[in-house]
């Protein structure tokens, strides 16, 4: 069976209205309008049958997935249908206009543009549902793909408009492109942040700087939250107290920030926070003192032990025992040190597989630094701050029990109690 084509069907619809003793002007003009109605006709029948065709094809799949929502979300079954109505624009276009030679040249150009406008907006519709798909997926739910497929549509745009503008002019797709080199600056100023975009979005992708999802800090543009989305151009970030901020994505390659995704793929989030002990109220132990810290159940073991081997070395070495400074003794400083180890040590919330450590900074004008040196179990913010102010209050309320004194600068209060002391 033999399919006919345009060129068979008008002749024989043309032959048919000769036989209907139509001709001259009348035959024109008759063969002209019944046959653009019949194109009218035949191309809205043909786009609504192609797309029922892949809707039946998809809603007869067994399994439903997101595919398939996507594909119907953004309408691609029309897409591809309006690529078979341009078809038959353009193939038929040459036989309705055949008696009109001036307006078949402007019809041809319009047919041809409508071929290229319709391949872009399938294409287009294609894309958008992939990403789509590709989005919900967990393989490629933290990739930047919306910067692909914005960089694949600027390429579509522009190979579309140099085809339309070759339509137009009647010349080829090369000879327009040799024409962009005069205008190769300005088109360079106009998508600089395109291109900086999609060059960052490729090292982001290559390097895994930054995924959807990931938690950053870039201090310049004031982001310090969750991203949300990454685009060509931008990164959008939801801050901690619910703002969005807009970072370039370019800034992310150039400049300095944060990913704090390392920390929450590890088994602990650091605690470093530091307690300022008065240097005037450090001391050596005396006995009163040690028998005091004896009743604390984490030292006890640990004064019984390092008292012997004070003991025994300053009973080797004849040490003058008149004067604390002679010899060793231990101290309240180097006791509560110890103290906030057995401490931590016993909190089922720090990890002590990782970095641990309790130890002194450089003493300031404010006093002796304690650092506390440790990882949290505990990741997520609201519990890791609850890990850490639980440590922190039984750290400050346990100083003095070690006959140490927090160093705190002198408030209105404290100065006006000392004028009124001198006073007296």
């Amino acid at each position: 069976m033999n399919i006919p084509t345009f060129q068979t069907i008008f002749s024989e619809f043309r032959n048919w209205l000769i036989e209907k003793d139509l001709s001259g002007a009348e035959l024109v003009y008759s063969y002209f309008f019944i046959g653009l109605l019949g194109v009218t006709l035949f191309l809205f029948i043909t786009i609504f049958l192609t797309r029922q065709v892949f809707i039946l094809a998809v809603r007869s799949a067994k399994t439903k997935s997101n595919w398939q929502s996507a594909l119907f979300e953004f309408r691609v079954f029309r897409a591809f249908a309006l690529i078979f109505g341009a078809y038959i624009i353009y193939n038929a276009v040459p036989f309705v206009f055949v008696d009109f030679k001036v307006w078949l040249f402007y019809a041809l150009i319009i047919s041809k543009i409508y071929v290229v406008l319709a391949t872009m907006f399938a294409i287009n519709a294609f894309l958008n549902a992939m990403v789509s798909i590709m989005e919900a997926s967990r393989k490629y739910a933290d990739k930047p793909i919306r910067s692909y497929k914005q960089v694949a549509k600027i390429i579509i745009y522009i190979l579309g408009f140099v085809l339309i503008l070759s339509i137009i002019l009647n010349q080829s797709p090369l000879y327009v492109f040799g024409g962009f080199g005069a205008v190769t600056a300005v088109l360079i100023l106009v998508f600089r942040d395109p291109i900086l975009g999609f060059v960052a979005s490729v090292q982001m992708s290559a390097i895994d700087l930054v995924r959807v999802g990931d938690w950053i800090t870039v201090e310049k543009y004031g982001a310090d939250g969750e991203v949300t989305e990454i685009n060509l151009t931008t990164i959008k970030v939801r801050n901690w107290d619910k703002t969005v901020t807009i970072v370039p994505s370019y800034a992310i390659v150039s400049e300095s920030f944060k990913n704090w995704r390392a920390m929450e793929e590890s088994e602990g989030r650091r605690i470093k926070r530091h307690i300022n002990i008065k240097i005037s109220s450090i001391k050596f132990c005396d006995e009163e003192l040690i028998n005091r810290l004896k009743s604390i159940d984490f030292l006890r073991d640990y004064l019984n032990e390092t008292q012997r081997h004070i003991e025994s070395f300053n009973a080797e070495n004849t040490v003058n025992p008149n004067n604390l400074v002679n010899g060793r003794h231990m101290t309240n400083i180097g006791t509560f040190r110890v103290y906030a180890e057995k401490y931590l040590e016993s909190n089922p919330f720090i990890n002590t597989d990782l970095t641990f450590m309790v130890r002194q900074l450089q003493a300031t004008e404010n006093g002796l630094p304690i650092e506390i040196y440790v990882f949290s179990k505990e990741k997520g913010l609201k519990k890791f701050e609850e890990v850490a102010a639980d440590i922190f209050d039984h750290l400050l309320a346990a100083v003095p029990y070690f006959d140490l004194e927090i160093f705190q600068s002198p408030s209105g209060s404290d100065m006006r109690g000392f004028v009124g002391r001198g006073n007296d």
